[in-house]
């Protein structure tokens, strides 16, 4: 049993829920300044809190600091940002070429105050100077303030995008025309893109494919199980890459969740194939499609290279999947899956770890109360 409570955990604890959204920053670049707009957590910055060490920022040293950003009002932040800019530029990467560019200030747009459990999205937008030696341009961010989607605008439908992490900078930007993409580099990258949405950032996709992995050994249950949640997934991804299909995330992070719940309940009550428990897992796959589809959405880009983004997408989810359930085999279906205690001692306790897990995020994603917040996996 701790086995498998440490490998649930430990996976849990490798990944991130989407608590954390990327700030977007929609890039232009002239022949003479580059201009960024960003659509950010304005307060975060301003707190100067380290986004890559947490996923809450009540858990950050200065979570007082930041929740007093978030109740003042427009004219209030911008008048913190505006004043402690000279230290927080140093948190944009920008450069042209080798020399690097500081960016300064063009405009702040806040909202107004609101529900203090909800993100406030403010845009800034900067610009910097260029040098007239004609060098291309990157953008990025410091690590410190999380991940960043790069969008390049003003550009063709194979402009370039990206969803930096770490602190890395974009691909080099031209001053004429913009960093086009072939349809192979875009295939690639959002293979990748795909693989790292489940490992290591996608906590809540990573324990439902634990569940559906602790319903059964058996090739057919698990492959009906995975093929159920691959098509349905497929087809939401899709419906919502295209605009045709649009929900909040207010309503599927929760329902996901909830599936998790659901799988993992249903693990311990009533361990059974049928036509139930394979139409349960394709419309639970429809919401993680949806989910899915926000981060490639997120990611911009036009028609041109479509189908490369969307298909690369989702081969790096499904490898992410089996990648998942490869670990788990290992670790826990080799050794002990033959095991007459297999299911008393590992699958049920290990369903009942992820129906938990399941729980506290339904409760966290609907009222926000972070009760099991102190836990460090959770």
């Amino acid at each position: 049993m701790s086995t498998v409570i440490a490998l649930a955990l430990s996976l849990v604890n490798a990944a991130q829920a989407h608590e954390l959204r990327p700030a977007i920053a929609d890039v232009s670049v002239g022949a003479d300044e580059v201009s960024v707009e960003i659509e950010l957590a304005l307060e975060a910055l301003v707190a100067e809190i380290d986004v890559s060490e947490i996923d809450d920022t009540d858990a950050a040293p200065n979570a007082a600091r930041y929740d007093a950003l978030r109740a003042m009002d427009p004219a209030a932040l911008e008048a913190e940002l505006r004043g402690a800019w000279d230290g927080l530029a140093e948190n944009f990467l920008f450069s042209a070429g080798e020399a690097g560019l500081r960016p300064a200030i063009l405009s702040v747009a806040i909202p107004e105050v609101g529900d203090l459990d909800l993100v406030r999205d403010s845009r800034i937008t900067l610009s910097a100077a260029l040098p007239d030696d004609g060098t291309p341009v990157t953008i990025g961010w410091t690590a410190n303030n999380g991940p960043l989607v790069i969008r390049q605008v003003d550009a063709g439908d194979d402009a370039y995008s990206a969803l930096l992490d770490g602190g890395e900078v974009s691909e080099a930007l031209p001053r004429q025309g913009y960093a086009a993409e072939t349809a192979g580099s875009v295939f690639w990258r959002f293979i990748i893109e795909g693989f790292e949405h489940i490992i290591p950032k996608g906590a809540d996709h990573i324990v439902f494919v634990l569940g559906l992995f602790f319903f059964s050994l058996a090739v057919r249950p698990l492959l009906a199980q995975v093929t159920a949640f691959t098509v349905a997934h497929t087809v939401t991804l899709a419906l919502a890459a295209l605009g045709i299909v649009t929900i909040p995330a207010s309503i599927v992070e929760p329902l996901i969740a909830a599936s998790i719940v659901f799988v993992a309940v249903e693990n311990i009550v009533r361990p059974q194939l049928g036509i139930w428990r394979t139409v349960v897992v394709f419309v639970f796959g429809l919401l993680h499609g949806l989910g899915f589809a926000s981060v490639l959405g997120e990611l911009g880009g036009g028609q041109t290279h479509f189908l490369s983004r969307l298909i690369g997408f989702n081969i790096g989810v499904e490898l992410g999947q089996l990648a998942v359930i490869a670990v788990a085999f290992v670790l826990v279906g080799l050794p002990f899956g033959k095991r007459d205690w297999y299911r008393s001692a590992i699958a049920i306790p290990a369903s009942l770890v992820i129906a938990l897990i399941g729980v506290h995020w339904v409760m966290d994603r609907v009222f926000d109360l972070g009760f099991l917040g102190f836990v460090p996996f959770l």
